[in-house]
């Protein structure tokens, strides 16, 4: 391939000029990554208004199976649903991840505040047991944020199991709009989805394959 160039040469002149800038960059960033040699288990928080939360916790459940990592989901709210993350993990990688669908719904529909704790409670107790085994790489808790917004779960135990009882290589990823300021200076990640524009406020309800 010939480079056109001016009289000057100047196509050539910005192609070794910027071959030089990406060298450098490059040299940088091999510098960084370097000094960046510890594993870890990670507590990972997705909340915020937009859309994405849960997409991207199952987005990292399936990242887990492709590497053959054991891994699990416990779902807080949505256990009524049938969605398709639970029936592609269900029908096709039981093997290596544990779906564990524990809610029965939002509040709203529910109505029944000690029936919502109590399906929190079971669900959390699931959790506790899935976190403690040091084989699952990665506990996916969907929807959580939801439970302990509405105070269905305590803040200080989970972070008090978290902090002494998650094994040193075990990511756990807890997703839901409204997590507690407390829970976000713990963690190790958190992403706050924007929500920008949404269909469901021109009418148009949650869809198959964007939503479920």
């Amino acid at each position: 391939m010939t480079l056109a160039t001016d009289q000057d040469g100047n196509g050539l002149d910005d192609t070794v000029r910027h071959a030089e800038k990406m060298a450098r960059k490059k040299a940088a960033r091999d510098r960084i990554m370097a000094s960046k040699q510890r594993d870890k288990g990670l507590v990972i928080v997705h909340t915020g208004a937009g859309k994405g939360k849960s997409s991207s916790g199952f987005g990292m459940i399936l990242r887990c199976i492709a590497h053959g990592m054991p891994c699990a989901v416990v779902q807080f709210i949505k256990g009524a649903w049938d969605t398709g993350e639970r029936r592609l993990i269900e029908a096709n990688f039981a093997d290596l991840c544990q779906f564990h669908a524990m809610g029965e719904g939002f509040t709203w529909e529910t109505q029944d505040k000690a029936r919502d704790i109590a399906a929190a409670r079971k669900g959390w107790e699931k959790a506790k047991e899935l976190i403690r085994d040091p084989e699952i790489r990665m506990v996916l808790l969907d929807e959580i944020n939801i439970a302990l917004r509405y105070d269905y779960l305590d803040l200080d135990e989970v972070l008090a199991f978290l902090r002494a009882e998650k094994p040193p290589l075990t990511h756990v990823v807890l997703t839901g709009r409204n997590a507690k300021p407390e829970l976000i200076e713990y963690a190790d990640l958190v992403t706050e989805m924007t929500l920008v524009k949404h269909p469901f406020r021109a009418g148009i309800k949650a869809q198959a394959g964007v939503e479920f």
